[in-house]
């Protein structure tokens, strides 16, 4: 079997942006009543522990530095960013699936992620790996709100929505699973139209946002694609010696960001008098900056924590799985996933973004 078709069910999970901890806002910068996030394994806490799909993270050395070392589900060796988005904003520790049937209200009420690893913006990427598309996350958070006007009323319901942070994270799944590696949308698109394709289908999902009550929300762009590790291993010239990355796929991470900020700006201006704030969230840089040095001190930035670091995800990187010692020292946790301190920097350096979406 070709290598890249072999390891096809490793990229499943492709991105798309700890032992430390996160800072607070201060009292009265943001007017924050939950949290509540849509998207891939980079914001999937869980979720897909609950569905019939081999794409899962519960197990060790998954969640090897979370607290009590338990692996939830999320895809790294801890927290997520958006876990320290939830304490900037002061509303929860941890940012738990839907999918969990043991959740209070206490705790839907103050957000919960619908994301699922695997997953992307267009419709055929999450059959790829029978994992929870981003309209099937839109019904289950209709089916959240009704759980929760059941239980403090709809219009409680509707000012905490409106007052809301809305997080969403995919993109990465379409790119490098589905279109640069099956043929199905080769034959119908060419690159910059699978990209408009795609932005089609973000304007959709937000449209939707947006009409359940939506005001505050900011959408992730995609990382520098060509420095995942897995990706370096499958398509660069170098993969077993220098392995640099490959500038292909960050260049279509470029073009896409450039294309969805541009996009942003037009739906921010088109529904500014309903009191929306939404914004574009670059981790392109942030992620280029540890990778290649610029401002930190990794000493692993490609290749992984579990394993050899170049092809393992998800259950190849298991309990039987070598594993390094100290993941503070790499920026990725397996070949395809950023560590628990990566996600930390990351969310750090979107601070000021989430600043400006929550500012009342």
């Amino acid at each position: 079997m070709h290598l890249s078709l072999f390891f096809l069910v490793l990229l499943h999970l492709l991105f798309p942006f700890f032992m430390l901890e996160a800072p607070t806002q201060a009292q009265g910068k943001s007017l924050v009543s939950a949290i509540f996030i849509f998207g891939d394994s980079t914001a999937d806490p869980g979720n897909n522990n609950y569905i019939t799909t081999p794409f899962k993270s519960n197990f060790s050395p998954y969640g090897r530095d979370f607290t009590n070392h338990v692996p939830t589900g999320r895809f790294t060796n801890g927290m997520l960013a958006n876990d320290f988005f939830a304490r900037y904003v002061g509303v929860k520790e941890y940012v738990p699936p839907y999918l969990d049937p043991s959740l209070s209200i206490e705790e839907l009420k103050s957000g919960v992620s619908f994301a699922s690893a695997g997953t992307g913006f267009d419709p055929l990427t999450p059959t790829i790996s029978n994992v929870i598309s981003l309209s099937k996350q839109i019904e289950y958070f209709k089916e959240y709100q009704e759980k929760l006007e059941a239980a403090i009323g709809k219009e409680q319901t509707q000012n905490l929505i409106k007052e809301a942070l809305f997080i969403v994270s995919a993109g990465t799944n379409d790119f490098v699973v589905n279109y640069n590696t099956l043929p199905i949308r080769r034959k119908s698109y060419s690159l910059s139209s699978y990209t408009d394709f795609l932005l089609q289908h973000v304007q959709l999902f937000l449209q939707e946002l947006l009409d359940q009550g939506a005001r505050k929300i900011g959408v992730v762009g995609l990382p520098p694609m060509g420095c995942l590790p897995v990706v370096i291993t499958l398509h660069s010239d170098n993969a077993f010696t220098k392995r640099d990355c490959t500038d292909f796929f960050s260049s279509i991470a470029r073009d896409y960001n450039s294309k969805l900020q541009n996009q942003l700006n037009d739906i921010q201006f088109k529904f500014a008098k309903l009191g929306s704030r939404i914004a574009y969230m670059g981790i392109y840089g942030p992620l280029v900056d540890m990778i290649l040095g610029r401002k930190y001190d990794f000493e692993k930035t490609n290749s992984g924590c579990c394993g050899t670091g170049l092809l393992e995800a998800s259950f190849m990187c298991n309990p039987k799985s070598y594993v390094c010692s100290n993941a503070t020292k790499y920026v990725f946790w397996d070949s395809i996933h950023p560590t628990e301190k990566t996600y930390y920097l990351i969310s750090q350096a979107l601070q000021p973004t989430i600043d400006y979406i929550t500012k009342y």
